[in-house]
């Protein structure tokens, strides 16, 4: 299920231990995780008691099974708290979800990668992949595309380097000359859309979140199905996305997001 990295230490091993709990997404056991991880059984188990003891994982005896501990839960929380963009942007967004009566997603990007930082649904009547906390490619969201655009030259570089551009529908970019393409028009409207290339039916219109010198520092976006509304359809909201963006960006100035 995991591929071996490259690890810093005995520290790094740990992680990567619980990186591959973590991928599993559900309790698991033993087993699964020798076959999950490269390290041998007496490395592994000794891993895992160190991190049940330090309450990082939770061990039911009954099943025999790992799951997430509870201080990975205080630390997560402390970090939505002190270094995400969330806490910032909630009342504005809570604001736009309000007015628009759709799923509003908010994102930063890290390595490549689109990190979903808060989300907020304002009708029961469909979902969206994007969940708090989850990971998803940049070259293929609307928020992902959005931070792409305003990046500076050489942090795009390397972000478009990490792209993997697999084909999840039939409208997912498969290469950076298509995307550079598109990222141009971003740059021009200020708006990305996302037209099915991650999800199939799900459609969304998306802005970037700059600071007031135009450092990129996240992307908010307004996400629907295809049943609700189409791409044409996403332009009524252009407006009210780009002004709560601005508002967000300017209640953040002062506020830092590691680089």
């Amino acid at each position: 299920m995991t591929k071996p990295m490259a690890s810093d230490g005995t520290v790094g091993k740990a992680l990567e231990v619980l990186d591959a709990v973590a991928a599993f997404e559900r309790p698991v056991r033993f087993t699964e995780l020798l076959e999950a991880v490269p390290f041998p059984k007496a490395t592994l188990y000794r891993f895992l008691q160190t991190l049940t003891n330090q309450k990082m994982l939770s061990y039911d005896a009954k099943d025999g099974t790992y799951s997430m501990g509870v201080r990975l839960l205080r630390l997560a929380h402390a970090s939505w708290r002190t270094a995400s963009l969330a806490p910032i942007a909630r009342p504005f967004l809570r604001q736009l979800s309000d007015t628009v009566g759709e799923a509003v997603h908010l994102a930063q990007i890290d390595n490549g990668q689109v990190i979903f930082v808060d989300k907020l649904i304002a009708t029961d009547r469909f979902d969206t992949l994007a969940q708090i906390g989850q990971v998803a490619p940049a070259y293929c969201t609307g928020v992902g595309k959005a931070m792409l655009a305003f990046m500076a030259p050489r942090r795009l570089e390397l972000a478009l380097r990490q792209q993997a551009y697999l084909p999840y529908t039939p409208t997912t970019h498969r290469s950076p000359d298509s995307l550079l393409r598109e990222l141009e028009t971003v740059r021009r409207d200020g708006l990305a859309f996302d037209r099915e290339e991650h999800e199939q039916g799900i459609v969304s219109i998306a802005a970037p979140v700059l600071s007031t010198n135009g450092r990129v520092i996240g992307a908010i976006s307004i996400a629907t199905t295809t049943a609700r509304h189409d791409l044409n359809g996403l332009q009524a909201f252009r407006s009210v996305l780009q002004t709560t963006a601005e508002q967000i960006g300017a209640e953040a100035t002062s506020w830092q997001f590691p680089a």
